[in-house]
């Protein structure tokens, strides 16, 4: 069965060079045929680990034409997911399985709500990979893989594929919470990151902002009903604040190079689920508008 992959950013292309480099057959789907003639022209995705750089030739299509798709990874931004998925849907096959494979929350539901014929699992991965540019992915950092069925269906049988192909996978029975506790991470750090202009470590100088919205978050994930998610979270989010300290927040580095962000699905997101639940959420909201209001400036979309 071909793994097609849609979305050849960091992680999209990541998991591309790791089925290719286990003999697994994989395929991308590209936007256009302009940006098939580009990605030809290099010869394949090229993967840097551990020093190495490694150049794989994955055979690539453009994503409106070619055979019944049966397992779909959509790899690409939350806010271009829903776009992405019409892009393909005449060539899913009845019950095709997708991993949908997103920042935040709202994009997955939304593409599931499309897809009423397809199988859709999300997917929360801590891994660390950046594009250094076109088809050329830095694998910057081991961390673990999520994946789960929010209608509560089973672990499907090719998971121990792409386990073996060097995918750190594991088969999550509440997929929602694991979700929900990485987007209360984002929202701890990579907005405080954008305003402040700072690296991830530099926000140990702002402790208060911090934990005041570790405690608003927290409550929010309470009264969503994910209590383990907001369980000892200020204590995580000060981990992941020392364990990246070098690095740059994803959205800090969409922002600096003049990209959109994917605000609606990390923050906005929660301030929604906020007014839905009737909290006040008052740092969260405010933070919120400071963010649109810094993103607008620089005319940069704010939703």
């Amino acid at each position: 069965m071909i793994w097609y992959i849609l979305g050849a950013g960091s992680l999209g292309s990541l998991w591309a060079a790791r089925l290719s480099r286990a003999g697994l057959p994989v395929r991308l789907l590209l936007r256009d045929r302009q940006r098939l003639n580009a990605y030809r022209a290099l010869g394949g995705i090229t993967l840097a680990e551990d020093g190495r750089e490694s150049l794989y030739p994955i055979p690539a299509e453009t994503a409106a034409q070619g055979a019944q798709i049966h397992r779909l990874l959509l790899a690409c931004k939350a806010y271009d997911a829903e776009a992405a998925a019409a892009s393909v849907a005449a060539r899913l096959a009845p019950g095709a399985e997708l991993i949908l494979l997103q920042n935040g929350l709202g994009s997955q539901q939304a593409v599931a709500a499309h897809l009423p014929r397809a199988r859709c699992l999300y997917a929360s991965s801590t891994e660390g990979a950046f594009r250094a540019a076109d088809y050329r992915v830095v694998f910057a950092g081991r961390g673990e893989t999520w994946l789960g069925d929010e209608l509560g269906g089973p672990a499907p049988g090719w998971l121990a594929e792409l386990q073996g192909a060097g995918i750190p996978l594991q088969w999550s029975g509440n997929i929602l919470e694991r979700l929900w506790r990485k987007l209360a991470l984002n929202c701890a750090i990579n907005p405080l990151t954008v305003l402040h202009q700072c690296r991830n470590g530099e926000l140990a100088a702002h402790p208060a902002e911090v934990a005041g919205l570790c405690d608003e978050l927290g409550q929010l994930l309470h009264a969503s009903g994910f209590d383990s998610a907001a369980r000892e979270l200020q204590d995580d989010v000060e981990r992941v604040i020392a364990a990246t300290a070098a690095n740059y927040s994803s959205m800090y580095q969409d922002v600096a190079n003049g990209r959109r962000s994917e605000i609606a699905y990390l923050l906005g997101h929660a301030c929604r689920e906020g007014d839905r639940l009737r909290l006040s959420l008052p740092l969260l909201r405010a933070l919120h508008e400071r963010l649109r209001a810094y993103l607008q400036a620089r005319g940069l979309p704010d939703t």
